[in-house]
């Protein structure tokens, strides 16, 4: 399926019009129809709103061969976390660590629940370590004043 028949076909079924996933996402309803029907590709700052209002992850939306909408949302949510606390490098670096240590899984033995675990571990090691980098080999003066969220 194509990106514009995924968002279609999974805003039918949450009983959402477009003009109500508009209001959701702050993207046009022209815009959305563009996606849609005529299978123009949004931004991908557009990608992210629309994947967010409709509870799918980003992969989900552009893979075609995906069939899973909520697969990949915690690694979404992980890259998202990446990005806000170590801007667009982190996002970068999450998605790399994501994809490589998918590697490790091709053709594995493992189930879904134990690559769950394990994804989620590494989402928290590498976020833990970055902040722990940040905090070593940035001067003060540079840092940014907010604390991440779980150590709140």
């Amino acid at each position: 399926m194509t990106f514009g028949e995924k968002v279609k076909e999974t805003r039918l079924a949450l009983n959402m019009s477009q003009a109500e996933l508009a209001q959701l996402t702050g993207i046009s309803e022209r815009s959305l129809y563009t996606y849609e029907q005529l299978g123009t590709m949004p931004r991908t700052s557009n990608i992210k709103k629309i994947a967010s209002a409709l509870k799918v992850s980003v992969t989900y939306l552009m893979d075609k061969d995906e069939t899973d909408p909520e697969k990949h949302i915690e690694q979404d949510e992980f890259v998202k976390a990446a990005r806000d606390e170590f801007g667009s490098k982190g996002a970068k670096e999450a998605q790399e660590v994501i994809h490589r240590a998918g590697a490790l899984f091709a053709g594995g033995e493992l189930d879904e629940e134990a690559k769950e675990v394990f994804f989620q571990s590494l989402m928290e090691v590498y976020l833990d370590s970055k902040q722990a980098a940040r905090d070593k080999f940035t001067p003060k003066k540079y840092r940014k004043s907010r604390k991440r969220s779980s150590e709140s």
